[in-house]
């Protein structure tokens, strides 16, 4: 059987125009690349398109990816209900694809990167997710995703914090939540999917999260998804009247029968806080099967679909399977032919509900580790053992300390005598304290000052942490670089929330208070208190910075540029302006930038594009949407400054563009309300606007909504940037993007302000 399953795949991947990628060997990278295919929003004309049209949608939070897995057809309908050439059914194979075997071919296609790029996405698109892929050959198991899975965060308001207004935001698979299973037995005509998408979907809205029978493509023959599990969470809003559950809920889908899915179905029972089986009667295997399972009484639920056409002894079957695991008579919940979905759901729901006040213990998806090589299933992560040990001692270089005491030990580069450089360099420029002494004396001291911090700087020895990070970069394996700067970004952004959720609470507070000296001591010990890979790669860049100095220094940190350039090349965003000491390391960037053109064979026109808009409208997301990457979004630290990311332009582009590359440039908010007390948030967001409109070709000014107070602010800020760009010659491209405006009269209502805004400006 597993080598006909082995086949059935290979098939597949082939129809699909994969086989090429398994296993394991389509990249994240290939796909971010600009090309035609990637921008072009052409209809599938075969099913080789179908995969990457798919990727295409989902990469940017289009829901509507799932139904591009039916190829249009042009030919003119025939209803001629006596041409029974019409209804082959190999005809229809090769033209539609079921969403669910798309999925799994692209699962087992894509490397542990894109993966992990897919479960984020699918999960923003409000779809269910892969949690257990099924084997695809003879030497496989089954495998949990647990890797794949540990990018997704979310945050819900369980009830009990409702009046406080406070939230949960936590990854998902380290969250504890009680987590329920949905399995079938091979005879049950009832759909698991439909009710679950009923249960979990509010009144009349049905929101499609799990694929079912009725939906495009969802009654086309599973080839290779038989076996797959997935997983989908419900979150409270916190508001009673809204809330289906009073706190976040897991519900697993097991796809096929559980005779077929063993291992799947023992793992699920033995994780879940109850499982439901849905079945129309009871046979021998499948009786065996359940009368095996242990502690059934508070886990165990059947759903039976009764009909009228079922003969006695079906029901019969049902009965003596409930005497012999002794199951209680409500734990048995019997679908009649005159209930219909929607009333049968609120009958689930309601049993939900009571199971969820008995809970005691739950386990996460994380914690399900342990159970899952128990019973035989492979995890996606067990190559990642390494890295993660690395990162775990780094960690632990943290201990109890906090992560400003941290900080100066560990990244002592960056802390104060950086930040008096950046002053001492601006006002080298500015001179605006010369005061009496003298332009030329008071320009000898700053210069004196300025030598002496160097030369501190210079002496200041690389922290064990830092050594750690530059050695686990310097591999020459990709994928292991890769791990380990993803399980650093898991381990700083969990370690992040824990730590800054007081701080902002502190914050929050003042804000309503309006203390701008107590503002201005909270901010800076949020900035403080803030710590992610960008302060590591800042500390590398630092020590370059300042080992150029010494001949001796220089020849030990000389390879740094080059690694920071294949990391860049590998998509991750390089730190152009640190934003904590508002200063550029001008020869650690030219150099990375240097080492890039010659990694690239010296093919480096430039496309430059900036976001620019207030904080909280979205930039990031916009990029994200715009691009498919993954600039940090909200990841519980507070980001400052702008960030670099490059995007390779596919060879059939690059004639048409006249550019090799596009460079995204993500900046900080500009007129963060609550920094907007403090006597220099102006300045700083005119030098932060002038700074980015003069590196970039195309600027996108990024507003929620019609709000034109917000406009005309913005608007002044970069204003001023674009006078300053003409002095120099420069002519940068303006475009502007309203975000979330719903009406269609939107644009007309708004009309009398646009006039008004346009003449204030003149």
């Amino acid at each position: 059987m597993i080598f006909s399953f082995s086949w059935t795949v290979l098939n597949l991947l082939s129809t699909l125009g994969l086989e090429r990628f398994y296993p394991n060997k389509l990249t994240l990278r290939s796909l971010l690349e600009i090309s035609k295919d990637s921008i072009s929003d052409e209809t599938v004309l075969s099913v080789k398109e179908i995969p990457l049209s798919f990727l295409r949608k989902l990469f940017k939070i289009n829901a509507e990816c799932r139904s591009c897995i039916q190829l249009s057809n042009n030919q003119e309908e025939n209803d001629d209900l006596f041409d029974l050439d019409l209804y082959t059914e190999d005809d229809a194979a090769e033209n539609i694809i079921n969403p669910l075997d798309l999925i799994t071919a692209l699962f087992l296609c894509a490397d542990s990167f894109l993966q992990q790029e897919m479960a984020l996405k699918m999960s923003m698109c409000q779809f269910s997710v892969p949690l257990v892929l099924p084997y695809h050959d003879s030497n496989s198991q089954c495998t949990l995703m647990l890797w794949a899975l540990r990018d997704i965060v979310k945050e819900w308001r369980p009830h009990d914090l409702s009046e406080s207004r406070g939230f949960v935001e936590d990854n998902i698979v380290q969250a504890n939540i009680p987590f329920y299973s949905f399995v079938r037995l091979k005879n049950c005509s009832l759909s698991k999917s439909q009710f679950l998408n009923q249960i979990l979907s509010r009144g009349q809205q049905n929101h499609n999260m799990f694929i079912h029978r009725d939906m495009e493509g969802g009654a086309v023959k599973r080839k290779i998804a038989n076996g797959l599990v997935e997983v989908c969470w419900y979150l409270p809003c916190g508001r009673e009247n809204l809330d289906i559950f009073p706190e976040p809920v897991a519900f697993a889908n097991l796809r096929g029968d559980i005779c077929e899915s063993l291992a799947q179905f023992s793992f699920l029972f033995q994780v879940s806080t109850a499982t439901f089986v849905f079945l129309d009667k009871v046979e021998e295997v499948e009786h065996k099967i359940l009368t095996s399972l242990q502690d059934v009484r508070s886990k165990l639920f059947l759903v039976v679909n009764h009909k009228k056409e079922n003969h006695k002894e079906d029901m019969m079957s049902i009965k003596a399977t409930q005497d012999k695991i002794d199951l209680p008579k409500t734990s048995v919940k019997i679908k009649d032919s005159k209930v219909n979905v929607a009333e049968f759901s609120k009958k689930l729901c309601a049993t939900i509900k009571t199971s969820l006040c008995d809970v005691k213990n739950t386990m996460s998806i994380a914690h399900m580790l342990g159970k899952a090589v128990e019973l035989g299933l492979s995890v996606d992560e067990g190559k990642t053992d390494k890295q993660k040990k690395v990162v775990q001692e780094i960690m632990d270089g943290i201990g109890v300390r906090s992560i400003p005491h941290y900080k100066k030990q560990q990244l002592p580069l960056q802390g104060e005598n950086w930040k008096r450089l950046s002053q001492l360099e601006k006002e080298e420029c500015r001179l605006k304290e010369a005061g009496v002494s003298g332009i030329e004396v008071y320009k000898s001291q700053l210069q004196a000052e300025k030598q002496k911090i160097m030369e501190e700087q210079r002496k200041a020895k690389v922290s064990k942490g830092m050594k750690s990070f530059i050695e686990t970069l310097s591999t020459s394996d990709k994928e292991k670089r890769d791990v380990f700067l993803k399980w650093m970004k898991f381990k700083f952004n969990t370690h992040s929330r824990d730590k800054l959720t007081a701080l902002r609470n502190k914050f929050k507070e003042q804000c309503e208070k309006k203390d701008a000296k107590l503002i201005a001591e909270l901010d800076q010990a949020l900035l403080d208190s803030s710590l992610g890979i960008e302060h590591y790669m800042r500390e590398m860049g630092l020590i370059y910075e300042f080992s150029l100095q010494s001949q001796e220094s220089a020849n030990k940190t000389s390879h740094l540029p080059g690694l920071a350039a294949e990391m860049v090349l590998d998509g991750h965003p390089l730190e152009l302006l640190d934003g904590d000491a508002s200063n550029i390391p001008e020869r650690w960037v030219t150099d990375v930038l240097m080492e890039l053109h010659k990694k690239v064979g010296e093919k480096s026109r430039l496309l430059v594009l900036t976001v620019l808009g207030v904080q909280s409208t979205g930039k990031s997301t916009l990029l994200n949407t715009m691009f498919g990457v993954q600039f940090p979004v909200s990841s519980g630290r507070c980001t400052r400054g702008a960030y670099m990311l490059f995007l390779k332009v596919g060879e059939d582009m690059q004639h048409d563009l006249n550019f090799d590359f596009i460079l995204l440039i993500d900046t900080e908010g500009l007129k963060s309300p609550d920094l907007a007390q403090l006597e220099d948030s102006y300045e700083h967001d005119n030098q932060l606007a002038t700074f980015v409109i003069g590196l970039s070709d195309v600027t996108i000014i990024n507003i929620a909504m019609e709000n034109s107070t917000e406009m005309k602010d913005v608007l002044q800020i970069a204003a001023h940037a674009f006078l300053r760009m003409k002095v120099i010659g420069k002519k940068p491209v303006c475009h502007f993007v309203h975000q979330n405006v719903a009406g269609v009269s939107a644009h007309a209502k708004n009309m009398t302000e646009r006039k008004h805004l346009l003449d204030q400006l003149n």
